[in-house]
């Protein structure tokens, strides 16, 4: 699993709020290699249609597919495109960038850098990095409830509880909807109310004076989520790795014991993450 984000320059001050996008999302870069050639054309057309967009025909579109199916230098080339977070990033990015540059009149560079990439090594490290994507727009003060955090998952899975098709579906008992690709076991059997429940407890903890602060709800009356105990043992340490996202941690996230076995597994002896003096337990315990 990966938390990934990245930044725009700002060109003005009206635009501060809406430099940046965030995304949760589950990577097999070695799944594309079990597909056969078929399936690589057909995923491939469909996202970057090329000469098919404008194919008048069926038989003008077989002509593009086999044309892509003929050449084993490009093919070898978009599987290994569509098993690549980098060209998934580019392609999101790109699209908006030209958008941007075309709203304002403009040409050049239009983020500030490359994007940041960051593994969620446990369950608790997914669900933790979805709270923080969906509170960024309270963080961005663009949001004090979660109804009003636009373009986030949270306001989807929120209207889907209101619509009438989620009244009958039962959205309490139903398992949260999985990250693209991860299976759902893998969220603690956490449902659909008990996280959007756990998002606004969450977002109503911090303080009143900084920034992510969200209207509490009467319905929450205060009290901690029951999820809370599947995801952490205490909740200032939940609370402290949401805050902490983007700013405690850098090449992963997750507790001090998987932070660690993630820096055994690289050859190092360290990651940022983990704190003072549990790391030093988990240091002495191994040297024995």
């Amino acid at each position: 699993m990966r938390f990934c984000g990245t930044k725009k320059r700002l060109r003005s001050a009206v635009k501060r709020v809406s430099n940046h996008t965030q995304i949760v999302l589950s990577v097999d870069p070695e799944a594309v290699y079990d597909w056969n050639d078929d399936e690589v054309a057909d995923r491939w057309l469909r996202v970057f249609p090329g000469a098919m967009a404008q194919a008048t025909s069926e038989e003008h579109r077989q002509r593009v597919r086999m044309g892509l199916l003929s050449t084993p230098d490009r093919l070898k080339e978009v599987r290994e495109r569509l098993g690549s977070l980098s060209w998934f990033m580019r392609s999101l990015n790109e699209p908006i960038a030209r958008m941007a540059n075309q709203e304002d009149n403009c040409s050049g560079r239009f983020w500030e850098g490359r994007f940041k990439c960051q593994a969620l090594l446990e369950p608790q490290a997914v669900v933790s990095a979805m709270a923080y994507v969906d509170l960024n727009p309270a963080r961005a003060r663009m949001a004090d409830t979660l109804e009003e955090s636009d373009l986030t998952s949270i306001k989807s899975r929120l209207e889907s509880r209101t619509s009438g098709l989620g009244k009958n579906s039962g959205l309490t008992r139903k398992r949260l909807k999985p990250v693209a690709g991860l299976d759902a076991e893998a969220l603690l059997d956490t449902t659909e109310s008990s996280y959007i429940e756990l998002v606004q407890w969450t977002g109503e903890q911090f303080h009143p004076m900084k920034r992510g602060k969200l209207i509490s709800r009467s319905d929450l009356g205060g009290r901690q989520p029951e999820v809370l105990l599947k995801l952490s043992n205490h909740s200032d340490r939940w609370i402290r790795q949401v805050r902490g996202t983007e700013s405690k941690y850098y090449r992963a996230i997750g507790s001090a014991e998987a932070l660690m076995a993630k820096a055994a597994e690289l050859g190092q002896r360290w990651m940022q993450g983990v704190f003072g003096e549990r790391a030093w337990m988990i240091l002495r315990s191994q040297a024995k």
